[in-house]
C-alpha cells in the first residue's frame, strides 16, 4: 500500500512538473519578443532589475531557470553583476507567485473545473494551424496538466488523521527546538535540489501542509530551506562559465543563504506578522495554505528590501570571494539549462549578442588589412600574429556557437525563433569564411613586404574604391543584424555585390593590361590575388544579407 501511494505521488508531481513545463514553453513562445524587451529594460539599473526578475519569473514559474538565464547572460557580458544581482533578487519574488495560484486555486475551488475545460480549450487551438496560435493553446494544456497534477498530488498524500503511526514518526522530529529548525531547513533544501523547481517544492509544502503531515512552523522552515535549494542550480550551472558568472551565481547563494539565517534568528516573531496580515487560522486548511504563500512572499520581498542598498557591497564580497585566474584566451560558450523549465527562447537572445560580437572582431580584421595594405613599409610580423590569433578565436566562436545553436534548434522553439536558428547558423558560417580570408589577405601582405614587392601607384589609386565598397557592406549587415531585411535593402544589398564584382573585373583587367606593357609580373598575381580574396568577402557579405532577409533577429 505505501509503494503504492509513493507512485500516485511520484506520478502526480510528474505531471505537476510536465504540465509547468508545458505552460512555460508556451508562454515563452506567445511573448518572446516581449521577453526580449523585458530583458533589455533590465540593463538599465539594479531596481528596474527586481521587475525585471520578478517579471519574468511570474511567466516562466520558475526562479531557477530565471538565475540560470542570468548567469548565462552575465557569461555573455549582457548584464553587469550588480545589475544581475538585481534580477536574482526579483526572480526570488516572482517564484512566490506559484505559492498564491496553489495556495489559492489549488486547495479552495474544484481543480478539475479549471483543469479539464483548459485542456477541451487549449488543444482545439493548438492542432488549428490556420490559427497560428498553437503557442496559446500550449499554454492552456500546461495550465490544465498543472493543476490535474496538482489535483492528484493532493488526493494522493493520505490525510494525516487516517495514518497516527507518521505523525509519530513527525513528532520525533518536531521536538527539538532549534535543531528541528534546522533539519526542515535542510529537508527544504535537499527537496528543492531533487525536484529542480522550487515552484514545485513548493506545491508539494503546501499539499503536506493542507493534509496534515506537517504544521505551520515546520512548513515554514521547509520554504526556508527551499530559497537555499533554487541556489544549487545556477551554482552548479556557473562552474564552466567565466569569472563574472560564477560571482552572480556565488551572489545569488549568499543573498539567500544570509536570508535565511538572519529570518531563523526572528523566526517566531516574524511567523506572528504574518497571522497579523493574513485573516484565518493556521490550524484549518485553507487557512495554513495561504499563511504559507504569505510567509514566503513577506521572506522574499523583505529580504530583497533589506539587501537593495547593499548590492554593490555585495558585488565586491563576491569578486573578493571569486578572483579571476589567469585567461585562457580560449573562446568557450556554454548552453545553459536547468534540467526541469529551460529557458529556450531567451538562450536565442544570448546567441545573438554572441553574433553581434563575432560581426565586431570581422570587421577589425578588415580594418586591420587596410591598415597594413596602405602601409607596406612597416615589418608584418607583430599584424600578422594578431590576425592568425583573432582568426583562430573566430574559428572557435565558429563551433562553439554551431554547438550551441544546434542546442537551442533542438529545444521547443516558436516558429519564428527557429528560422533566426538557422540563419544565425548560416550567418556564422559565412563570418569565419570572411575571417579566413582576411587573414589570407594579410599573408599576402606578408609576402609583399618580404619580396619587397611594389604596386603601381595607378593600382593602388584604384584598388582604393573597392575595398571601400566592401567596408559599406559590412557596415551594412552590421547595422542590420537586428533588423529584418526588407525588399529594398536586399536591392541595395544585390547591388553592393554587383558593383563589387564590376570593380573586380575592371581591376583584374587593367592589371592584365600592365602585364602586357612590362609590368612586375610578379607584383601584378598578387595584387590579383589580394583582388580574389577581397571579392570573396563581398559574396559572403551577400549570403549575410540572405539569411537576414529570411528571418528578424530580434
Amino acid at each position: 500500500m505505501v509503494v503504492i501511494t509513493l507512485f500516485q505521488i511520484a506520478g502526480s508531481l510528474g505531471l505537476f512538473l510536465y504540465g509547468m513545463k508545458i505552460m512555460s514553453d508556451g508562454i515563452q513562445k506567445a511573448a518572446g519578443e516581449r521577453l526580449h524587451r523585458i530583458l533589455s529594460y533590465m540593463t538599465t539599473n539594479r531596481f528596474s532589475g527586481v521587475l525585471t526578475g520578478f517579471v519574468i519569473t511570474s511567466l516562466i514559474q520558475s526562479s531557477s531557470a530565471t538565475t540560470v538565464m542570468v548567469v548565462s547572460f552575465v557569461n555573455a557580458g549582457l548584464l553587469s553583476l550588480i545589475q544581475a544581482i538585481g534580477v536574482i533578487m526579483g526572480a526570488n519574488i516572482g517564484t512566490t507567485v506559484t505559492g498564491w495560484i496553489v495556495a489559492i486555486l489549488g486547495f479552495k475551488i474544484d481543480i478539475t473545473s479549471l483543469a479539464l475545460p483548459a485542456i477541451g480549450l487549449g488543444l482545439p487551438i493548438y492542432f488549428a494551424r490556420k490559427l497560428e496560435r498553437q503557442e496559446w493553446g500550449e499554454t492552456l494544456i500546461g495550465f490544465g496538466l498543472l493543476f490535474l497534477g496538482l489535483r492528484f498530488l493532493k488526493d494522493a498524500v493520505p490525510h494525516i488523521e487516517n495514518n497516527p503511526d507518521a505523525l509519530r514518526f513527525l513528532v520525533g522530529f518536531t521536538q527539538r527546538g532549534l535543531l528541528t529548525h534546522l533539519i526542515f531547513v535542510v529537508a527544504g533544501t535537499l527537496l528543492t535540489v531533487i525536484v529542480q523547481s522550487s515552484s514545485a517544492a513548493m506545491a508539494i509544502t503546501l499539499t503536506m501542509a493542507y493534509s496534515g503531515w506537517i504544521d505551520y512552523p515546520t512548513a515554514a522552515a521547509i520554504i526556508l530551506g527551499e530559497n537555499i535549494g533554487t541556489t544549487v542550480t545556477a551554482y552548479l550551472a556557473s562552474l564552466s562559465t567565466n569569472i563574472r558568472a560564477r560571482q552572480a551565481a556565488r551572489a545569488h547563494m549568499i543573498f539567500n543563504i544570509t536570508g535565511v539565517i538572519w529570518i531563523s534568528v526572528v523566526f517566531s516573531p516574524f511567523l506572528w506578522l504574518v497571522d497579523l496580515l493574513v485573516p484565518g487560522s493556521v490550524l484549518t486548511q485553507s487557512g495554513i495554505t495561504v499563511h504559507l504563500a504569505m510567509f514566503h512572499t513577506l521572506f522574499n520581498v523583505v529580504n530583497t528590501l533589506a539587501f537593495l542598498g547593499f548590492v554593490p557591497h555585495l558585488a565586491k564580497l563576491v569578486e573578493r570571494m571569486v578572483k579571476a585566474g589567469e585567461e585562457s584566451g580560449k573562446y568557450k560558450l556554454e548552453y545553459i539549462a536547468t534540467g526541469i523549465q529551460d529557458t529556450p527562447e531567451i538562450n536565442v537572445l544570448n546567441a545573438k549578442r554572441e553574433l553581434s560580437d563575432m560581426f565586431s572582431i570581422i570587421e577589425d580584421m578588415y580594418s586591420m588589412f587596410l591598415n597594413v595594405f596602405h602601409h607596406p613599409e612597416k615589418k608584418m610580423g607583430k599584424e600578422v600574429r594578431r590576425l592568425k590569433e583573432l582568426e583562430d578565436y573566430v574559428d572557435q566562436m565558429q563551433v562553439e556557437l554551431s554547438r550551441y545553436l544546434a542546442a537551442c534548434a533542438r529545444e521547443n522553439l516558436n516558429e519564428k525563433s527557429e528560422r533566426n536558428v538557422r540563419a544565425m547558423m548560416r550567418i556564422v558560417d559565412e563570418l569565419e569564411s570572411i575571417s579566413d580570408s582576411c587573414f589570407n589577405l594579410i599573408l599576402l601582405s606578408q609576402r609583399r613586404y618580404e619580396k619587397k614587392i611594389k604596386f603601381s601607384s595607378k593600382a593602388l589609386q584604384q584598388i582604393n574604391p573597392y575595398t571601400a565598397i566592401v567596408r559599406e557592406f559590412l557596415t551594412f549587415n552590421k547595422k542590420r543584424l537586428n533588423n529584418h531585411i526588407g525588399e529594398e535593402d536586399m536591392l541595395r544589398a544585390y547591388s553592393l555585390e554587383r558593383k563589387i564584382n564590376r570593380y573586380r573585373d575592371n581591376l583584374k583587367k587593367a592589371a592584365q593590361k600592365r602585364i602586357r606593357k612590362g609590368s612586375d609580373v610578379n607584383a601584378e598575381i598578387l595584387y590579383i590575388d589580394m583582388l580574389s580574396q577581397i571579392e570573396r568577402i563581398g559574396d559572403y557579405s551577400l549570403n549575410i544579407s540572405q539569411a537576414l532577409r529570411m528571418t528578424q533577429l530580434v
